[in-house]
């Protein structure tokens, strides 16, 4: 499977936002990736508005997705991303959403909420109540997270008892002191514990580290992009993964159940 990473810097304007993600998914499919993977919070940001998320947020049916929906619809290409979508209450739904050929595929609402480090994400976005089901790509199983959960090693470790291959990570990683090195130890971490590869695409610009990159199952960084906007390629190798468990079978060694959401 070829996955391509889109990093960018996301704009408070949503149409601006969708031209970008137009535009790089037209080059992850002319650069022949089977599956694109942008960032979390694409439809708009405003590092100085914390509750842009309420005013901008959109629903599956909207301007913003009707736009990638079409775009999506001249190739076989799967995207994955993270939008802000209405709930019936006062807060939004932080969605992970899956498209293929003009439809939407799966949606997954973040679990754990970015209530850490003087950020309180819970008080505009409600948290999602189900663990994702597994996605098939290209032969390939993937498993769902979106960004802080990633600091909870249950989401992963049950993605990978469940079956899968690949861990797909949206993110808008906040920079701060040892923040960018967190995001190297757990994107790290949890492709290696697991024996999994990892897709971990982060949105860069003013707050955000970007930093998006790949780590195969035994904890090799494959590829990853710097601080700007970029949109880099990796190829994910079903052979690394059957050597990395054979050699490390973590799997197959545990003890502990299968984890359950509580």
């Amino acid at each position: 499977m070829k996955v391509a990473l889109g990093q960018f810097a996301v704009s408070k304007v949503w149409q601006e936002n969708a031209d970008i993600c137009v535009d790089l998914i037209r080059r992850a499919a002319e650069g022949g990736a089977d599956l694109l993977v942008l960032p979390e919070g694409i439809l708009a940001r405003d590092i100085a508005d914390p509750d842009i998320v309420l005013k901008t947020a959109q629903p599956l049916d909207g301007p913003f997705m009707t736009q990638l929906l079409a775009a999506s619809s001249k190739s076989g290409l799967t995207i994955m991303m993270c939008i802000h979508v209405p709930t019936a209450g006062q807060r939004v739904f932080n969605n992970l959403v899956t498209i293929r050929r003009g439809e939407i595929v799966s949606q997954y609402r973040k679990l754990h909420l970015y209530d850490a480090f003087a950020a309180k994400e819970s008080t505009n976005v409600q948290p999602g109540s189900v663990i994702p089901e597994l996605i098939e790509v290209a032969g390939l199983k993937l498993g769902l997270m979106t960004c802080y959960d990633l600091r909870f090693p249950e989401l992963a470790r049950r993605h990978a008892v469940d079956g899968a291959d690949v861990l797909i990570l949206p993110a808008a990683w906040v920079k701060g002191p040892g923040k960018e090195a967190h995001w190297d130890v757990l994107v790290t971490a949890r492709a290696l514990e697991n024996t999994c590869y990892i897709v971990a695409v982060g949105e860069c610009g003013e707050r955000n580290i970007g930093a998006s990159m790949v780590v195969d199952p035994l904890g090799v960084a494959v590829v990853r992009a710097g601080e700007a906007p970029a949109l880099i390629f990796a190829d994910i190798a079903p052979k690394r993964i059957s050597h990395a468990r054979s050699v490390l079978p973590v799997l197959a060694n545990r003890r502990f159940a299968r984890p359950e959401l509580a």
